[in-house]
């Protein structure tokens, strides 16, 4: 029906250039690397051929001999900090049985748009994906999974809120949307164009990350602060 008509491209998030030398090593041994993903870099390859480019596809070619699927855990495009690579099959599968049982944790510090009420708490309220808008996730009490989300106030300004926040489950947009929505912290996080208003980048960031190493027993403690 719109076939001649005029119209702008759909936007394709995550095509923008990146710089060549990212992600960032933080961490390296002969079993997994930490690295510092920034904003703008994909996780894993997207479908569309002009979204290949990814923290994936970057070490595979750094690390030709890694085994496995190498990423343990995503970031979403617009979120930057810290994340787990395992090189090999077997890391890999110990490493997502650490998360699975909650034995990593993950501290991130964000910027909110808004005035949060209270200095702490925890928020439980259960997500899916929005059926009718694709990749937005909504809080739906019957057919949502379960997401909880503890936070604490780290900074104070007129019209804005800095927090930490620790999520205790791993669903897609689950900081994104305990911020923004009313019954969560009510205040979307700065630079959010799907929960919020967009701007020049979203203020979220995977700050620290904290495991045992599946393999040494050693406690690996791994802090980026945020680049805002």
């Amino acid at each position: 029906m719109l076939d001649g008509l005029d119209a702008e491209p759909a936007p394709l998030f995550g095509a923008e250039p990146v710089p060549a030398d990212a992600p960032r090593v933080i961490h390296a041994d002969r079993w997994l690397l930490v690295v510092d993903k920034p904003c703008g870099l994909l996780s894993v390859p997207g479908r569309h051929a002009q979204l290949r480019d990814s923290v994936q596809t970057r070490l595979r070619a750094r690390y030709p001999d890694a085994g496995g699927p190498m990423i343990v855990h995503r970031l979403d495009l617009d979120t930057s900090g810290v994340m787990l690579v395992a090189l090999d099959a077997d890391t890999h599968a110990a490493l997502q049985r650490g998360f699975a049982r909650r034995e990593i944790t993950k501290r991130y510090v964000a910027w909110l748009d808004g005035e949060v009420a209270g200095d702490a708490g925890e928020i439980a309220l259960p997500l899916r994906v929005d059926l009718d808008d694709r990749p937005r996730q909504i809080v739906d009490d019957v057919h949502g999974k379960r997401a909880i989300t503890t936070w604490r106030v780290l900074a104070r300004a007129p019209g804005r809120t800095r927090v930490a926040l620790w999520p205790h489950t791993g669903r897609t947009h689950q900081l994104r949307v305990h911020a923004a929505h009313p019954r969560g912290l009510g205040a979307p996080i700065e630079g959010d164009r799907l929960y919020g208003r967009d701007g020049a980048r979203l203020r979220l960031h995977a700050e620290a990350l904290a495991f045992a190493h599946p393999h040494t027993g050693r406690r690996v403690e791994v802090e980026v602060p945020a680049p805002f």
